[in-house]
């Protein structure tokens, strides 16, 4: 188990978050039922053998939280040499917990039709997209659990049976226009109180995990390990939510490591104590037309990423973003370390009129290391970028290039050590004296299991 803090310490450095609930480290419930595990995984506990892929395990897991009462779990277990489990889509059960335990490894089925949500679509590139059933999947589930120091691994580098295409491989097809239809780990609509608490998800075919409008998300613990080169394979995406909080979490993967998306209003988020390796960054968008305010973001390490820090979004689906802070965040070895986009995906700005406005966006005790990119991109005189720099340090200012326009930036009254000008930048406040956020054992390597 990861337990960077003990409990104590956790909660009081919780305390001033945004997330309006008490969040502690959660526990694990007892169990109503322990299933065993009948298959072996093989090639260094990536996959099961050919003749095991159809020996789904969907049935039984199924039934037992069915059958099981609030508050308790439904346990996967290795035994009897056995230690891996083989599903398709399962259902989620309101105040049920789904617990794999350290050393089981609960794999995605590569059946594509166990998955479709319209007949044939799933492992498929089309227009529609959205075709494929969630490894787990949630709707109005309050008070529902994933946990366990186990693995759920969607094998998204694996091929679809019967197709010489794996996963991802659909992903890159879809480059060239389309969509493509491949399940994500976990599906959360309307689950107030989802609690993902110690596990790793690897390898989803798709985002690791969506979460959408619902009230009171926490991931403690988890550690989400996919490739850098998977494409879609967001970590946690948070949606029209709110109450949400994610700590304590190691996050590497293709694509965004947690994305903020308010195609509905989300606020009062916390993610703290959080390391992120190669993705896309911490990320508010691209739909931000719902509005997102109150979000915290502290105590935050981002090595060789993409991008670290970054608001986007654009004319067909933007909104106002405020209220937001990050502070205790080192990044190093990224592309863009900060990044306002407000034209994302170079959509202009006569293309729609769900505008962006992005202010009271605030930098405390940020350091940056190494070179890359700055984007302070607000969308026009009107809806100005509004960002305050306070104690704000670049290692290497002069090996990063700046692009910024329709800014009101603040600095002070701390440090800020890189020149940033552009067209329609407006700088105010004065820079003071301070030392450099020290980072010191920010960065670690991703852990093991």
């Amino acid at each position: 188990m990861i337990r960077l803090f003990c409990l104590l310490g956790a909660a009081a450095a919780l305390a001033w978050a945004q997330d309006t609930r008490t969040v502690t480290e959660p526990v694990f419930p007892k169990s109503c039922a322990v299933l065993t595990a009948n298959l072996t995984a093989i090639d260094g506990n990536k996959t099961i053998a050919e003749a095991d892929e159809s020996r789904l395990d969907t049935e039984r897991i199924q039934r037992a939280m069915d059958a099981c009462p609030k508050g308790e779990a439904v346990e996967l277990r290795g035994g009897g040499g056995h230690h891996a489990f083989l599903t398709g889509p399962l259902d989620l059960r309101a105040g049920v917990t789904l617990r794999v335990t350290r050393g089981a490894i609960l794999f995605g089925s590569r059946d594509a039709r166990i998955y479709d949500l319209r007949p044939g679509a799933c492992g498929t590139v089309d227009q529609r997209g959205h075709g494929c059933k969630a490894m787990l999947n949630g709707d109005h589930i309050a008070g529902a659990a994933v946990m366990g120091e186990g693995t759920i691994d969607g094998r998204g580098w694996a091929k679809v049976l019967g197709k010489d295409v794996t996963w991802w491989g659909l992903a890159e097809q879809a480059r060239a226009g389309g969509s493509q239809n491949c399940p994500r780990i976990l599906v959360l609509s309307h689950a107030d109180n989802f609690t993902l608490y110690n596990v790793t998800l690897k390898n989803s075919g798709n985002f690791h995990v969506a979460y959408s409008n619902g009230d009171g998300f926490t991931a403690w613990g988890v550690i989400i390990d996919t490739p850098k080169n998977a494409r879609n394979t967001d970590g946690i995406d948070p949606s029209a939510s709110t109450n949400v909080t994610i700590t304590h979490c190691y996050i590497h993967t293709g694509d965004d490591q947690v994305a903020l998306k308010a195609g509905g209003p989300v606020s009062h988020v916390t993610v703290a104590h959080n390391h992120f390796y190669t993705g896309h960054g911490m990320s508010i968008g691209s739909e931000t037309y719902g509005g997102a305010d109150s979000i915290r973001v502290t105590d935050l390490s981002i090595d060789g990423a993409d991008n670290g820090i970054r608001i986007k979004s654009n004319a067909t689906r933007g909104g106002l973003v405020k209220d937001v802070v990050y502070s205790d965040v080192c990044i190093r070895d990224t592309k863009n370390p900060i990044y306002m986009d407000s034209v994302y995906e170079h959509v202009g700005r006569d293309a729609g009129n769900r505008l962006p406005e992005f202010t009271g966006i605030i930098l405390k005790d940020v350091r940056v290391e190494g070179g890359g990119k700055i984007t302070l991109q607000g969308f026009n005189e009107q809806r100005r970028l509004g960002m305050t720099f306070d104690n704000v340090h670049f290692d290497s200012p002069g090996e990063l290039k700046v692009m910024a326009e329709h800014a009101t930036l603040t600095y002070g009254p701390g440090p800020m050590n890189l020149p940033v000008s552009g067209a329609d930048v407006k700088i105010e406040g004065t820079a003071g004296a301070g030392t450099a956020n020290a980072c010191t054992d920010k960065f670690v390597p991703l852990p093991e299991r």
